[in-house]
């Protein structure tokens, strides 16, 4: 009996009709918090207080069920998403009105959006990459640092004049530089500076190309490329690691071994009964 029950929920578990139910009370949460940002009619607040807790206790037999179901319980925990459901789910147990813990369990509740990276794979493939190209984005970001301040330090001393609010100090300066790169309005800064030094355009144009194009380029392209991985992994934990060609070259043998014997085999059963005749 034990058995079939935790069959039961495994199946339960992997239904994608079970999956489509939890990004739906997920999205019905979302927008439940959403609601309470506006005033709202005392009726649809009382509403919206027993929705939220249908919600956490969907969320807590839902955890549950994931962790009856899983084959090692042992490991469950090793998951990190694992551990930032039940977070999640054990924080928002605790009771928002005339509690110490109120605003921790309404910033909680507001995390449970983020259950539908859990729940969805191609975005936890998404935020494995970003995590796994964040060691090879940090030399890229120390490099940008050191372009960002190095421009800053040249625009404070040569435009401080011009624009004290702009270029006062080398941590204002580096604040421009952010929206020099984002191209918030950088053309007006330009053509401030160039009305004292005309040739001022080559500081603009240059540090847009080391930060905005080849910098940022930099960062798509490692992330790319580490989501290229990670892609590659989930179909390899999907499906098996494909064959490598030695393998197949040991299959063709084997093939090849196979069809030799069954052909001589067959040869020696047609010569049994021509030496028989003969006989």
């Amino acid at each position: 009996m034990y058995t079939n029950f935790m069959n039961k929920l495994v199946s339960l578990k992997n239904n994608r009709i079970f999956e489509f139910l939890v990004i739906s009370v997920i999205i019905i949460s979302a927008l439940e918090i959403g609601a309470k940002t506006y005033e709202l009619d005392p009726k649809i607040v009382l509403f919206t207080k027993y929705l939220d807790i249908f919600v956490t206790v969907f969320f807590l037999i839902e955890i549950s069920i994931r962790f009856l179901a899983d084959e090692n319980k042992r490991h469950f925990f090793k998951n990190g998403w694992n551990v930032f459901d039940t977070l999640v789910v054990v924080i928002s147990l605790i009771p928002i009105q005339d509690s110490e813990m109120a605003l921790l369990a309404r910033l909680v509740r507001i995390f449970r959006v983020l259950r539908m990276v859990s729940v969805i794979p191609e975005l936890r493939v998404l935020i494995n990459s970003l995590l796994k190209a964040l060691p090879q984005l940090g030399y890229v970001l120390l490099l940008m640092f050191i372009i960002f301040y190095i421009y800053a330090a040249i625009g404070s001393f040569l435009f401080a004049p011009i624009n004290t609010v702009l270029w006062g100090n080398i941590a204002i300066s580096m604040l421009t530089l952010f929206r020099i790169m984002t191209f918030e309005d950088w053309t007006d800064i330009q053509y401030e500076t160039m009305e004292v030094y005309p040739f001022s355009w080559i500081f603009y144009l240059t540090f847009i190309f080391f930060t905005a194009f080849a910098f940022l380029n930099m960062v798509i392209g490692i992330v790319v490329s580490v989501m290229e991985q990670e892609h590659e992994l989930a179909k390899i934990v999907k499906n098996g690691p494909e064959p490598s060609l030695a393998d197949l070259q040991n299959e063709i043998r084997e093939l090849k071994a196979m069809i030799f014997h069954s052909q001589s085999q067959s040869n020696m059963s047609h010569n049994k009964p021509e030496t028989l005749q003969t006989e």
